[in-house]
């Protein structure tokens, strides 16, 4: 639709040959000391003005911008593009083909659902590590997944053949937001002869990656990525801008990882929730792409909305490097500076705060043990463990357990298992698996150690997950992967592996020690997210380090370890090895990642990332505009969003008589509620599908099994960590009853999923408690889902993290918070009480009450309290009174 162009802002821009329309920016005033991400979003703004939802006092509210102002105004944002991995993303097309049913049960056109806005999914999230250390780990892995997820693979080659604007890239390719980076990001857009900033949301929170390359976009609920594809606008307010100044240069032995694992420690300090980060400064000119990207990627772990760098030469070689036409660098470039979208490393645009980091300064860290903001200076690490580790119960010296000896090609047993034994050594994961400057450290490092003499301890499970083909390119360019092998980090997959809880089961022997000593055996990964529960069901501490230093902690074998005073082992003359002696030169990387990295690399790679392999390309693919649904499949299901729902939306109503589901403390995060990791044989979800004739050997994991409500709803606040405050000293999915169900009376402990489907057939409400921080962590739509399908009207916390605040608006669930400086316990709630919450009904007049009442009845009497409304926009109000953003689309789309 052509904007109302009220600021005469159309124009044109001519590079080389081609002549493209845009939307200039300096049309409206103030537009030069605006940050780089709101001349975006002004540019948005101007292109899709239609004088209704968007119109010249939304344009002007960000020429105006108020930088100190604490933001209240709501725009309407329009991304030119939607990414999905398929974890997020299968459910997405399942509600699609859903959607395109509905729609025509309510008497519209099944066709018109389809992506108006282009739509990708790259299958990243199913590659589970079964087989490692060996050279045909790779091979297996992949048959392995093919066989587990073939259902769903077969559904998504349908999806790619019945939607328009929508396109798959299949298994074995890379990780979503790497190839988002090296292949799928436009940095500039152009579509119906109109260039304009590529732009993007996706299903995933580490989207922020394509931050690194200038490309406004965060990870947004599987929820609004929909209602994105289905041309809805994202609802958000003209946020504060948080300027992080970078001067320096790093010091030698210093990573990248080192870099953004300090930037997160400082950001969550200094609170960042909401706000946009914008890097700026003389240093920002020195980092490279790659430190960018993964710097940006990190944006979810300091909880910033996006963590963005504007355009500048470097943006540009990278976009020749990886295989960029000549025509679209150039376009880039006219187009950014055109529009003052290219970094001037002298500017200071208006900022609402403002930090600096001297990058001189930045130490080698790790952090854990179970949160990303930990951060640990590594000359420090032992000692710090030595505390954490008390946490995990262990009092006095590190307990130690025999490890029978294994039939399995690795372990060989005769060894003791001790506190603290690093069990998993994983290279993994987007956010360093695409700097090719961690990367080649780790594999230089490999061949020191093996010129060493040093091996990996027998215990440690290894492994090697690139985030694209193109790391094999170069390291097989550099005669690098031997030393690798050698030492057990063989090429496992291209996915996104152990980051996600896909790190598959420890060698039994090992396992059967952790669980016999019940150890608090350790995990290093070169990831973004440790959160307890989510790397393995065995290992309780998790760590975050750079490629390097998870060799090197594989070498070690324990965090018990301090890499200046302690040997890594012995050399073939009996000398002492120690770090220091196999930490490559920061030149000699930089040299081989010279000689190796070329642009054919990319070329050759992405030549049809689309295509697949023989495996994909021999799926039986079923047709049609509508899925066929299978009855006996366990995999795909038609979920109940729509089931009955009338034409109009029946009035809201307040909430009476609810009991309490779950009592949440802080930091629980969506990791906690949505469904992740293995199916547990004796779990609701593993009974489900020992109902439906699955064994226990082809649960196959959580998300692989996304599309089937059936299966997520059993496993939605079932993580092996949740601690429910309702039950003492319980860890896991169970609550207390407050109604008599199927096998347990009132006063029991049974599962949060059979509490529920007690509480719904006798129409008894939900509500669940919290604190601070709820919802954290990933951009889990299940967390959402998950909620409102156990039948939870309301959730109350201390505070919310931003994409699980919006899901659960966007699944009908109200977000209530309580009182500033309150909580459950300041106001004396033990969850025992039942619940009645009144002024939710005021919403049927078009208003939104800015709070509402809450009378909770329980033994020690009465208790009432004002409770804050977290429907933050107009638009969410109008999503929240359609039962949901779905519904609120089709009845748009029907209407």
């Amino acid at each position: 639709m052509a904007s109302t162009n009220s600021f005469n802002a159309h124009g044109e821009l001519t590079v080389g040959e081609q002549s493209y329309e845009i939307y200039r920016i300096d049309t409206v005033e103030g537009h030069e000391t605006l940050p780089y991400s709101l001349k975006v979003l002004l540019e948005n703004l101007l292109r899709t003005e239609d004088g209704a939802n968007i119109t010249a006092d939304h344009i002007n509210a960000i020429g105006q911008w108020d930088e100190n102002a604490e933001p209240d105004t709501e725009i309407q944002f329009t991304p030119a593009r939607v990414i999905m991995q398929d974890f997020t993303g299968v459910p997405c097309i399942v509600d699609l083909a859903t959607m395109r049913e509905a729609v025509a049960d309510l008497g519209g056109d099944a066709s018109k659902i389809n992506p108006l806005a282009p739509a990708e999914l790259v299958i990243d999230h199913s590659v589970q590590i079964d087989v490692f250390g060996r050279a045909d780990a790779f091979r297996r892995n992949v048959e392995i997944e093919y066989e587990r997820n073939g259902e769903r693979y077969k559904f998504l080659r349908w999806g790619q053949t019945a939607f328009d604007d929508f396109k798959v890239v299949p298994p074995g390719t890379g990780i979503v937001h790497q190839v988002n980076i090296e292949r799928l990001a436009h940095v500039t857009m152009v579509r119906d002869g109109v260039a304009y900033p590529d732009t993007c949301v996706g299903t995933d929170s580490h989207t922020t990656m394509v931050n690194g390359l200038g490309v406004l976009g965060w990870g947004v609920g599987g929820i609004e990525a929909e209602a994105a594809m289905l041309g809805q606008p994202v609802s958000m307010l003209i946020p504060r801008v948080v300027g992080f100044k970078l001067t320096g240069a790093m010091n030698p032995g210093v990573t990248a990882t080192d870099v953004v694992l300090t930037i997160t420690d400082m950001l969550r300090k200094q609170g960042v929730v909401g706000k946009f980060v914008e890097f700026y400064g003389a240093g920002v000119a020195a980092l490279p792409l790659a430190n960018r990207a993964t710097i940006g990627n990190m944006s979810p772990e300091f909880g910033s909305t996006c963590a963005i760098f504007p355009i500048d030469q470097i943006t540009l070689d990278y976009l020749h490097l990886t295989g960029r036409s000549d025509e679209q660098v150039a376009l880039v470039e006219a187009y950014a500076k055109e529009q003052g979208l290219w970094l001037d490393p002298a500017a200071e645009p208006r900022f609402s705060e403002k930090l600096e980091l001297d990058l001189s300064t930045v130490v080698p860290s790790i952090a854990g043990p179970k949160r990303p903001q930990d951060r640990i200076v590594l000359s420090e690490a032992k000692q710090q463990f030595g505390i954490d580790v008390k946490n995990y119960g262990v009092d006095g010296d590190l307990r130690e357990v025999p490890v029978a000896a294994g039939g399995g090609e690795h372990q060989h047993g005769g060894y003791g298992l001790k506190d603290g034994a690093v069990v998993i050594s994983s290279i993994t994961s987007c956010t360093n698996t695409s700097n090719p400057s961690v990367m080649m450290a780790a594999a230089m490092l490999a061949k020191n150690a093996v010129e060493k003499g040093l091996s990996v301890k027998p215990w440690v499970k290894t492994s090697m997950a690139p985030g694209s083909k193109v790391v094999t390119g170069y390291y097989e360019k550099a005669g690098l992967w031997p030393y690798l092998d050698k030492l057990g980090y063989n090429l496992v997959g291209y996915g996104c592996a152990t980051c996600i809880g896909n790190s598959g089961p420890l060698p039994e022997e090992v396992s059967a020690a952790v669980q016999k000593g019940d150890l608090a055996v350790t995990a290093v990964l070169s990831g973004n997210r440790n959160f307890e529960g989510r790397i393995n069901p065995d290992v309780k501490m998790n760590y975050l380090a750079s490629p390097p230093l998870v060799i090197a902690y594989g070498l070690a074998g324990t965090m018990d370890f301090d890499f200046d005073t302690d040997p890594l082992g012995q050399d073939e003359q009996g000398n002492d090895v120690f770090l220091k002696d196999i930490w490559p030169a920061p030149e000699d990387v930089e040299a081989t990642i010279q000689s190796s990295l070329s642009r054919d690399l990319f070329e050759k790679d992405y030549a049809d990332v689309f295509a697949g392999d023989e495996r994909w390309q021999g799926l039986d693919t079923p047709a049609g505009d509508t899925f066929a649904w299978d009855a006996d499949s366990t995999y795909v299901r038609k979920p109940p969003y729509f089931d009955g729902m009338p034409k109009e939306p029946a009035p809201v109503s307040d909430i009476s008589g609810a009991r309490v589901l779950a009592k949440l403390g802080d930091s629980v995060t969506t990791d906690h509620i949505s469904p992740a990791g293995s199916i547990k044989a004796d779990s609701p979800a593993g009974r489900y599908l020992a109902d439906h004739g699955v064994g226990p050997r082809d649960f196959n994991s959580y998300g692989s099994r996304r599309g089937n409500h059936e299966v997520m709803i059993r496993g939605t606040f079932a993580n092996i960590r949740l601690r429910n405050q309702l039950l003492n000293d319980v860890e896991g999915g169970f609550t207390k009853a407050f109604i008599d169900g199927d096998g347990f009376s009132v006063g029991d402990q049974t599962t949060i999923y059979d509490a529920s489907a007690a509480y719904q057939a006798a129409g008894v409400p939900l509500v669940v408690l919290a604190g601070k921080e709820y919802g954290s962590g990933s951009s889990r739509d299940w967390a959402a889902k998950g909620t409102a399908l156990l039948g939870v009207k309301a959730v109350i916390a201390e505070s919310y993290e931003r994409i699980h605040r919006s899901n659960l608006i966007g699944m009908g669930v109200l977000p209530l918070q309580y009182p500033k400086g309150e909580s459950a316990t300041s106001l004396g709630l033990t969850g025992e009480e039942t619940f009645t919450i009144t002024g939710v009904e005021a919403l049927n007049e078009g208003t939104t009450p800015k709070t509402v009442k809450v009378h909770a009845e329980g033994a020690e009497g009465p208790i009432e309290f004002d409770a804050v409304v977290r429907i933050d926009t107009p638009g969410e109000a109008d999503y929240y009174r359609n039962g949901g953003i779905l519904q609120y689309v089709l009845r748009s789309l029907v209407s």
